[in-house]
């Protein structure tokens, strides 16, 4: 079994630039120097070397550079223009205040040649931790909730360390796309990440710093369940979340690489299966019949009080996310398509489903076009390909209109769930801890034959 004798410190990569600005608040230590640092710096790369200016500072780096508070419990630095949702509607950029130290490390830019600069927090696990439920969720959530998502935090970012440990010692083989003249198939996970052990944003899971407003209950959630994880065969469990499943969740293989997990096997958001719907979504009447209705789910939920407790200001700028619907002229679809593939495929002419998953989630779509047709896949490269920023889940069914010269003026998108839709549903989550339900409870309704044990003790 992991265990660890003392609390994980981590990295978490927060944004990389060719121009960094910053602030430190608080006295800060570089190793090798005499002084302490404090005030605005800037840092930018000039003849591949690190230059970082403060008011009356000047160093120069050739690789990377660490900013150690003298004082952890009481400084902080701040990072300016850090974006937040990268390429989702509501992508901005913040200003975010963090504990702990700041690494600034020199990173190539494969596509062109060139350095940039990556900022990268280095801090305690337990501390990361109250950020991420107060960055993925309200911190003025039930305590039963944060309580089970402090545990999924946990257990997902050791689960991603132990993994990367077995890429870099060569005992994992990792491939994640595969083409062929017909198709291409493309999966996406943390494992593009070398400078840092996750990122800050979607891609792993948000982390915002000290940004978001904590409250007690947050700490209180971390602090219960401290060193707690889930696990599996006597291994930490690759815990994964998402918004809503739009009523069942769905397995780790038809999202990510083919390896099947006991615990991220679909399950039927609630309390019993539905009346009325066959599940088989592999004929697709089937899932058809499912998406277009509004079967019962934890999910299935319109109450403001649990959806602001999952759903963060610029979450809620999407109101429909059990069921949803999207539209698209030819011309828009056929110029999204081209954007977000790179690929001519001409006047878009259908959109066909060949393979679904056990939520109804597509795991694998043919795109008909004038001039090429594709088979594109797994669930996030469909939600790409199709969308500006995403579609909210790959689990849609296709409508046609306005068919001229068997060419389509305009296609509809009937949706539901949102998000990738395997293991923890948040917001089902959400209405769990609402009816009753303790953190245990909700953990092993969605990771089934899990185990919750203590795998270290903090000092």
């Amino acid at each position: 079994m992991t265990t660890f004798n003392k609390e994980p410190e981590i990295s978490v990569g927060i944004l990389t630039e060719e121009k960094i600005e910053f602030e430190l608040h608080g006295d800060f230590k570089v190793s090798g120097l005499y002084q302490t640092f404090s005030g605005q710096f800037s840092a930018e790369i000039a003849n591949d070397t690190i230059i970082c200016k403060g008011k009356s500072e000047k160093l120069q780096i050739l690789d990377e550079i660490i900013f150690e508070p003298q004082d952890p419990a009481l400084e902080s630095f701040l990072l300016k223009d850090v974006t937040i949702g990268v390429k989702f509607h509501w992508e901005r950029k913040e200003k975010q205040r963090f504990t702990g130290a700041l690494k600034l490390k020199k990173d190539k830019n494969k596509s062109e040649g060139s350095f940039r600069i990556a900022a990268i927090n280095i801090l305690p696990i337990e501390k990361y931790l109250v950020s991420v439920i107060s960055s993925e969720m309200s911190a003025k959530s039930s305590l039963q909730l944060l309580k089970a998502h402090a545990i999924v935090s946990r257990s997902w970012f050791l689960a991603q360390i132990e993994k990367s440990k077995s890429i870099k010692k060569g005992k994992t083989d990792y491939d994640s796309s595969f083409m062929s003249e017909t198709e291409y198939i493309k999966w996406y996970d943390r494992e593009d990440h070398t400078l840092f052990d996750v990122c800050a944003d979607d891609h792993c899971q948000r982390y915002q710093g000290i940004t978001k407003v904590f409250t007690n209950v947050a700490r209180e959630a971390v602090e219960q369940t401290k060193g707690i994880v889930l696990m599996s065969e006597e291994k930490i469990c690759d815990t994964r979340y998402h918004k809503a499943c739009g009523g069942i969740t769905e397995s780790f293989e038809n999202v990510w690489e083919p390896i099947t997990y006991p615990y991220l096997r679909s399950v039927i958001d609630y309390k019993f299966e539905p009346d009325s719907y066959n599940l088989d979504f592999s004929i697709e009447k089937n899932a058809e019949k499912w998406i277009r209705s509004n079967p019962p789910a934890y999910c299935n939920t319109n109450e403001k009080r649990i959806l602001a407790q999952v759903l963060l200001d610029y979450d809620q700028e999407t109101t429909d996310f059990y069921r949803w619907k999207v539209e698209y002229s030819q011309k828009e679809i056929s110029s999204i398509i081209n954007k977000k593939s790179g690929i001519d495929f001409g006047e878009i002419l259908d959109l066909i489903p060949i393979e679904r998953g056990a939520s109804s989630r597509l795991i694998k779509l043919k795109i008909v076009g004038k001039k090429k047709s594709l088979i594109i896949g797994k669930e996030l490269e469909i939600r790409r390909t199709l969308s500006p920023s995403h579609l909210y889940s790959s689990a849609f069914v296709v409508e046609k209109k306005d068919i001229q010269n068997e060419i389509p003026q305009k296609f509809i998108l009937i949706g539901a769930g949102w998000g990738h839709g395997v293991g923890l549903c948040q917001l089902g989550a959400a209405v769990m801890a609402a009816r009753g339900h303790l953190f245990d409870e909700i953990l092993l309704h969605y990771f089934r034959g899990a185990e919750l044990k203590n795998i270290y003790q903090l000092r």
